[in-house]
């Protein structure tokens, strides 16, 4: 039958006698210390950088939990990358002074991932959030754009490849990309999905940040002459998606996902060391329950870079036997959890019922994005549901930055949304769910609808499909 006619109050209800059946399993979770052990290992280990050491140690730490918690044929997949290797950065800033000599300044930057080695020279434009209207606005030709890490509020929240796209497409040079939040932090983040950009880039500071619109061509004041440096390099690596199994082996089956790569100036504890320990904790779960379907639990690697270990997950699958995807990418950090549903019917169904059976907050957001592991299914047509959770604040917070590290963890959070993911996931296997597949036309006019396709095409993320 079509999952949007089904009745709401029967998956309700189904989901309260899963919620009785499984009451064991759930009180133990709710007493265990293994999350906060789990993610105390990962944490531990420090990088776990897109093809890095640490992230293949990652990889084996997650094998191991998969085995404790119950899974079936754990194994790995291999699969190659071109990885990046970060060296310095140089932020050298000259500025005229009153008496008439000039004074130069050098400011902390960090390079940004797929940046090339590459020095560039030129003078600042302030591009404020880096909006595409803002870019427009300013003459960026030949200068070094400085844009921020959020946008306006009133908003969708626009992703940094798309700013860093939009800037070089109008002609910039270069690119530097201003921490909003005050702290000395400078941010991180891919400007590319796995392959080398074509501009140098860096991370600044808001403090930093503040200094560098002062100077900007288009700013009251002297005007600055910039030198920007990246030393990075790049070597083909290995990376490996984990994969385990729950439930029987059918032909149909779920997948839970959740990447296990994480930048390399920080411990990546919320971002996303919290996603996978709250799957490692619904794999405990999932694996004493009845399920109709089986699914299969994914640790995949690369998402910082690219999203890679999910394009190989999604192009070594069999998309038709794929009933939906529940990816876990921001989930366990924060106390309320936030369904994103990506236009699916099924999805928005699922996160209802589970809401409404065991009176817990789910906020819901239908509208889909391109930045996250289920991308490469949600283009495919399949179902997805990606589990976040929100601080109230715009931005990435402590993520990507020196300070995304385990002491900003409540370990309350991996347990309850461990539990949570587990319920969601038995209720989208339950029986009488037959999730519509995602139509491509009405997909591409939801992007449309919400302002992506100008931003997908400047960080050439639009599929050639929806032409």
């Amino acid at each position: 039958m079509d999952d949007a006619a089904s009745t709401e109050p029967d998956a309700v209800e189904r989901v309260r006698d899963r919620y009785a059946d499984l009451a064991p399993a759930l009180a133990r979770t709710w007493a265990d210390d293994e999350p906060w052990k789990f993610l105390t290992d990962l944490t531990a280990i420090g990088s776990r950088m897109a093809g890095s050491d640490g992230e293949r140690r990652a990889a084996d730490l997650v094998a191991d939990a998969f085995e404790r918690a119950g899974l079936r044929e754990v194994r790995t997949d291999p699969f190659e990358l071109t990885a990046w290797e970060r060296g310095g950065a140089d932020l050298r800033v000259t500025v005229p002074g009153r008496d008439g000599t000039d004074r130069t300044r050098e400011f902390e930057a960090l390079a940004l991932p797929y940046s090339p080695a590459e020095t560039v020279e030129g003078e600042l434009v302030d591009v404020g959030y880096g909006t595409p209207e803002e870019i427009d606005a300013a003459d960026v030709t030949g200068r070094i754009a400085v844009a921020s890490t959020t946008t306006p509020s009133e908003s969708r929240f626009v992703h940094r490849m798309e700013t860093f796209g939009h800037a070089l497409a109008a002609g910039a040079v270069g690119f530097v990309f201003v921490n909003h939040l005050e702290g000395q932090l400078p941010p991180t983040g891919s400007l590319t999905f796995g392959e080398p950009a074509t501009a140098p880039a860096v991370g600044v500071s808001a403090e930093t940040g503040g200094w560098l619109r002062e100077y900007a061509a288009n700013a009251e004041g002297p005007v600055a002459s910039v030198e920007l440096g990246v030393e990075a390099s790049f070597r083909s690596a290995e990376s490996r998606n984990v994969i385990g199994r729950a439930g029987p082996d059918t032909d149909e089956r779920l997948l839970l996902l959740a990447h296990y790569d994480g930048h390399d100036i920080a411990e990546a504890a919320l971002d996303n060391g919290c996603g996978i320990a709250t799957v490692v904790t619904a794999a405990g779960v999932l694996s004493e329950a009845d399920l109709p379907i089986g699914v299969d639990v994914v640790a995949v690697g690369c998402e910082e870079v690219g999203l890679l270990g999910a394009e190989r997950l999604a192009a070594t699958t069999d998309i038709e036997t794929v009933r939906g995807v529940i990816n876990v990418d921001g989930a366990g950090r924060f106390r309320d959890l936030r369904a994103l549903t990506h236009t699916s019917e099924a999805a928005r169904s699922v996160a209802a019922a589970v809401s409404s059976a065991i009176r817990h907050p789910i906020e819901v957001d239908p509208d889909p994005h391109p930045f996250s592991d289920q991308w490469p299914f949600v283009r495919r047509g399949v179902p997805a549901l990606q589990l976040h959770s929100d601080s109230g604040e715009r931005g990435r917070g402590w993520g990507h930055t020196h300070a995304d590290t385990r002491d900003k963890v409540d370990d309350r959070n991996l347990r309850e949304h461990g539990m949570l993911t587990a319920l969601l996931v038995a209720e989208f296997a339950a029986e009488g769910r037959e999730p519509e597949r995602l139509d491509a036309d009405a997909l591409a006019d939801a992007f449309r609808e919400t302002d992506f396709e100008t931003g997908m095409r400047a960080a050439d993320l639009w599929p050639a499909a929806w032409e």
